[in-house]
C-alpha cells in the first residue's frame, strides 16, 4: 500500500499492462511503496524476467503482440482475476489509447494515465497542433487542414518554403515521414507518406511542416495533478536519433540557457493546460539551432501522454521516481512538490543498449543470451533491464536488452562514467550495439556539444564498427588448436565473423601462429582457454577475452566489444 494517508491508499495492487523493462522498473518503485505487482505475459514471455519478479502472473495469449499484450478484453481480464485494483500501461503497446484507458473505468480499475479526453486530443498532430496554437505555444509553420487535394497541399509546400516534411496526422515513430526539397519529388513523397501512413495507422492523411535544416529535439518533462496544477521536470535532449528513433538521451540539454529553459517550461506547462492534462507527459520540442539554442526558435512538434523510455535521466537530475508520482496522482493525491522546490542537480545521460548489429544496418538480432554482465548499479550507474542471462531476446518484440544511465557533477563526468560502463558490459549470443554506443559518447563532436538530429548520418564514417584485428587472430588461433578441433599442424583457414567470410593464411612458426587476411596480421603465441576466458599473446600483447560456445559458434568479448566467429566451408575443408 503506498503511504499511509490521503486517497493513495486506494492502489494496493497493480497490474503492469507491458513487459520488459519499463515492467521491471515499475515493479521496483511498486515493491519499495508496498504495492502488490501482478504481471501478464504472453506465450514467448512465459519465463521472462518481469514474470518472475511480480508478484503474480496471469498468461494472456499467444507471442504477437496483436494477440496478446495489444488485446484489451484481454488485459481486464487479467486485472479482474488478479483482483488489482489499477492498471499502469507502462509505454507503448497501450499506453496512449483512449479506449484502453475507457476499459480500464468501467471495469473500476484506477488507469495510471492520462484521461481519454487528454490522450485523443494529443493522438492526432493536426489537432494537436490547432490546440497549441490557441495556447500559444509556438508551433513548426505548417498546413494542418483537412484538404487532402494534391495540388492544394503542394500550394500549402510552396507557401512555406522548400524543404519541407511530410507527416501523418495520426502518425508516430518515423511512420509515413518524408523529407522534400522541392515540387518535382513533392507526388511521390506524398504517395508513399500517405500508403505509410494507411499501412501503419489506417489513416492515410497527411500534414506539412518547415524542415528545419539544423534541428534539436529537446523535450520538457511534465506533471499535471487533478486539481489543474501543473509543474515541468525540466528539459531533456534527445538529438542523437537514427531513423527518428532515440538512441542517447541526456538532462539537462547541452548548452541551453536559463532564460531559455524557462520558456520551454513554460510553454510545456501552458500545453498541459490547454487540455486538461493529469498525469505524467512529455511534451516535445524541435529547435532550430543553425545559430544556437534561441528561445524564439523553439517549436511544439507533438505530447506523448504517457512515462517516456528516458525518464530515468530527469530522475536522476532531479532525485524524484517519476513512477511514484505518478501512483500519487493516479491515487487522487497532490503534485509531490511546487515547481519552486524541484531543482537541477548535475547531468545524466542515458544510451540504448540494443540486440541488434550495427554492421548490419542495425539488423535486430535474436537469440539466447549465452553471457550478460553488467558493471554494479551505484556510483551515479543504474542499469534498467529486462532481461538476464540465460533469457532469449525474442523476434516478436522491441531488441531491447538494457538502458544504461550515468550521473555524474557535470557532463563530462556523466559522459566518461557511462563510456566507462558500456566498455565494461559483456553480451554473447546476439550481436550489440554496445561498441557503438562508447564511440558515440566519445566522438569529438558529441563530446563539445555539437549535436543535432542529423549526428549519426553526419558521423556514420567516423562511427562505423569494425571488429580489432586482435580479436580476429584470437579466433584464429582458438579454432586452429588452441581450443578448437582443428590439429596444430594445419594451416589456412576460412573463418566466419557475422555475415563475413575471412581467408585466413596460417603460419606456424616455433612459438606459435602468423596469421594474415585483408592486409593484417597477428602474431599469436601462448593461447590458452581456460572455462570461459581465453587468453593469448597477440604482437607481444597479453590479451585476455571471455568467451562462450554455442551451436559450433565462438563469441568473444572484450572491453564492450563482442563478436562471433565460426568455421567456414572451404575447398580444403
Amino acid at each position: 500500500m503506498i503511504g499511509r494517508k490521503g486517497s493513495t491508499a486506494m492502489i494496493r495492487k497493480v497490474l503492469i499492462a507491458n513487459r520488459g523493462e519499463i515492467a521491471c522498473r515499475i515493479m521496483r518503485t511498486c515493491r519499495r511503496l508496498g504495492v502488490a505487482t501482478v504481471a501478464v505475459y504472453s506465450d514467448a514471455d512465459a519465463g521472462a524476467l518481469h514474470v518472475r519478479m511480480a508478484d503474480e502472473a496471469i498468461g494472456i495469449g499467444p507471442a504477437p503482440a496483436r494477440d496478446s499484450y495489444l488485446v484489451i478484453e484481454r488485459i481486464i481480464a487479467a486485472a479482474g482475476k488478479s483482483g488489482a485494483d489499477a492498471v499502469h500501461p507502462g509505454y507503448g503497446f497501450l499506453s496512449e489509447r483512449a479506449e484502453f484507458a475507457e476499459a480500464c473505468a468501467a471495469a473500476g480499475l484506477i488507469f495510471i494515465g492520462l484521461p481519454p479526453a487528454a490522450i485523443r486530443a494529443m493522438g492526432l498532430k493536426s489537432a494537436a497542433k490547432a490546440l497549441m496554437i490557441g495556447a500559444a505555444v509556438p508551433v513548426v509553420p505548417g498546413y494542418h487542414g483537412d484538404n487532402q487535394d494534391e495540388a492544394h497541399l503542394l500550394g500549402q509546400a510552396e507557401a512555406i518554403g522548400w524543404p519541407i516534411l511530410i507527416k501523418a496526422v495520426a502518425g508516430g515513430g518515423g511512420k509515413g515521414m518524408r523529407r522534400v526539397d522541392d515540387a518535382a519529388a513533392f507526388a511521390a513523397a506524398v504517395d508513399g507518406a500517405r500508403r505509410e501512413a494507411a499501412a501503419a495507422f489506417g489513416d492515410d492523411r497527411v500534414l506539412i511542416e518547415k524542415y528545419l535544416v539544423r534541428p534539436r529535439h529537446i523535450e520538457v518533462q511534465i506533471f499535471a495533478d487533478a486539481s489543474g496544477e501543473v509543474v515541468h521536470l525540466f528539459e531533456r535532449d534527445c538529438s542523437i536519433q537514427r531513423r527518428h528513433q532515440k538512441v542517447i538521451e541526456e538532462a539537462p540539454a547541452p548548452g541551453m540557457a536559463e532564460h531559455m529553459r524557462r520558456a520551454m517550461g513554460e510553454a510545456a506547462a501552458a500545453a498541459a493546460r490547454a487540455i486538461g492534462y493529469v498525469g505524467a507527459g512529455t511534451i516535445e520540442f524541435i529547435a532550430d539551432v543553425t545559430e544556437g539554442l534561441r528561445p524564439d526558435r523553439f517549436y511544439f512538434m507533438e505530447m506523448n501522454t504517457r512515462l517516456q523510455v528516458e525518464h530515468p535521466v530527469t530522475e536522476a537530475v532531479t532525485g524524484q521516481d517519476l513512477v511514484e508520482w505518478q501512483l500519487r496522482i493516479a491515487a487522487g493525491e497532490p503534485l509531490p512538490l511546487p515547481q519552486e522546490r524541484i531543482a537541477l542537480s548535475g547531468h545524466a545521460v542515458e544510451a540504448r543498449l540494443y540486440a541488434e548489429d550495427p554492421a548490419r544496418n542495425f539488423m535486430p538480432s535474436a537469440g539466447q543470451l549465452l553471457r550478460l554482465s553488467f558493471p554494479d548499479d551505484g556510483e551515479g550507474l543504474r542499469i534498467d533491464t529486462g532481461v538476464a542471462e540465460g533469457d532469449s531476446v525474442t523476434p516478436y518484440y522491441d531488441p531491447m536488452i538494457a538502458k544504461v544511465i550515468a550521473h555524474g557533477p557535470d557532463r563530462a563526468a556523466a559522459l566518461e562514467r557511462l563510456a566507462t560502463a558500456l566498455d565494461a558490459i559483456e553480451v554473447a549470443g546476439v550481436q550489440s550495439n554496445t561498441p557503438f554506443l562508447a564511440r558515440v559518447l566519445r566522438h569529438r563532436d558529441f563530446v563539445h556539444g555539437d549535436i543535432d538530429t542529423a549526428f549519426l548520418d553526419r558521423h556514420a564514417i567516423d562511427l562505423k564498427l569494425g571488429t580489432p584485428g586482435t580479436m580476429i587472430a584470437a579466433a584464429a588461433a582458438f579454432f586452429q588448436g588452441g581450443g578448437g578441433s582443428r590439429s596444430a599442424g594445419s594451416n589456412d583457414i576460412m573463418l566466419r565473423m557475422g555475415a563475413q567470410a575471412l581467408e585466413i593464411s596460417a603460419e606456424r612458426v616455433d612459438n606459435g601462429w602468423r596469421f594474415a587476411w585483408e592486409g593484417e596480421t597477428r602474431h599469436v603465441t601462448d593461447v590458452e582457454v581456460q572455462r570461459d576466458v581465453l587468453s593469448a599473446t597477440i604482437d607481444g600483447m597479453i590479451c585476455v577475452f571471455r568467451l562462450a560456445l554455442a551451436n559450433g559458434a565462438l563469441w568473444l568479448m572484450k572491453g564492450g566489444q563482442s563478436a562471433k566467429f565460426a568455421l567456414a566451408k572451404s575447398a580444403e575443408q
